[in-house]
């Protein structure tokens, strides 16, 4: 268990209310509850608040997401908050997080992951379809460089066009009758938290579509100092659901990947081999470099007792995860393993096709 220094802390005394930051959005403050009554669960005498903000990717509607910029579109305004103690600890989806946290913030616990794959929810008027059955020319809803460069390589006949906001919003324009979108491309976890599983029209695989690094993972962010928060969260972490994480969140970190860039993953993790893999695509779809390893992991069966670590090193972290109940050795083996994939796709020009989106989205070509 990864453990700080006491005199790190501001106070030794047990806090009376811990106060959550999270998000103002629906599908945000389902997830914060789902970890509070997983903490009450645990603890039950002890009180949580929620403290909610909006962030700048919540403000901004009328931009897409690599043209307001790369970091922490999602989190800044809630790290500020945790970093001047308004909050104790933060509830993210992971996928948002990037994976180089700000100094003295870390990650304290990944919970079980849902549905990690992405969803197609139909307009009414083509229910019962799918993609590959749309009308050529039909237009496709989605705010993701990752998933457009997808749509384009596999399915030529659709188009693309953007779309933002919270998950309510999106699918209000995608129901409207005089919109443009015949269908919208998802995370699947999101809607079924929502509870709108009859709003999936199809699911897509990972052969069909490899999905964002941490998609469907929820993440929990405190500070590093803090002994009290950081005990308290970790038997929230979910063993098989971190290890993949800290794999996917190791090839973006090496990649330097962000929403400016098509880049996707898919990962498993059975019995003790993890399997990863990687891509990266050009914005047109016509350019994909993909790669896939794995390793065996050495994965202790939990036996409730806490792993001992050396009094005299410093704690790792792996892309600002905490070890927790995880194994360190099955840590840095996966870290390890999400890095070689990557350098693979770097010695096969993955960062120049990279730095061309990024520059296409961010200076386009007047037709």
């Amino acid at each position: 268990m990864f453990v700080p220094e006491r005199n790190n802390m501001t106070s030794s005394e047990p806090r009376e209310v811990i106060r959550v930051g999270s998000r103002n959005s629906e599908l945000a403050l389902i997830q914060t509850k789902h970890v509070i009554n997983c903490l009450k669960d645990l603890y039950p005498k002890k009180k949580f608040e929620i403290v909610t903000m909006k962030t700048k990717g919540d403000k901004i509607l009328d931009k897409s997401l690599p043209k307001i910029g790369e970091k922490s579109l999602f989190t800044e305004e809630l790290e500020l908050a945790l970093e001047q103690g308004r909050v104790d600890f933060l509830v993210h989806s992971l996928k948002d997080l990037p994976t180089t946290l700000p100094k003295g913030m870390i990650l304290g616990a990944i919970l079980k992951r849902e549905d990690e794959r992405d969803a197609v929810v139909m307009s009414k008027k083509f229910e019962g379809k799918t993609l590959s059955t749309l009308p050529e020319g039909s237009i496709i809803g989605t705010s993701s460089l990752r998933r457009s460069a997808q749509l384009a390589r596999n399915m030529p006949n659709l188009q693309v066009e953007n779309i933002r906001g919270n998950l309510n919003t999106r699918l209000k324009k995608l129901d409207d009758e005089n919109g443009p979108f015949a269908a919208i491309i998802l995370a699947a976890a999101g809607l079924k938290r929502m509870g709108w599983h009859d709003r999936i029209s199809q699911i897509l695989e990972p052969e069909e579509a490899l999905y964002a690094v941490g998609q469907g993972a929820i993440g929990v962010e405190c500070r590093e100092s803090d002994w009290e928060i950081l005990s308290l969260l970790e038997p929230l972490y979910d063993v098989n659901t971190t290890l993949r994480c800290v794999c996917e969140r190791s090839f973006l970190k090496t990649l330097g990947g962000g929403c400016s860039a098509p880049v996707a993953v898919s990962s498993s993790l059975i019995d003790d081999n993890l399997t990863i893999t990687g891509a990266v695509w050009s914005l047109d779809g016509q350019t994909l470099i993909q790669h896939t390893l794995d390793k065996k992991l050495f994965i202790p069966y939990d036996d409730g007792e806490p792993p001992k670590k050396c009094p005299y090193r410093e704690p790792r972290l792996y892309c600002s995860v905490a070890p927790g109940k995880v194994s360190g050795l099955s840590l840095a083996g996966a870290e390890d393993l999400g890095n070689k994939v990557a350098q693979s796709l770097v010695d096969k020009n993955a960062l120049e096709i990279m730095l061309n989106a990024r520059n296409e989205v961010l200076n386009p070509t007047k037709s």
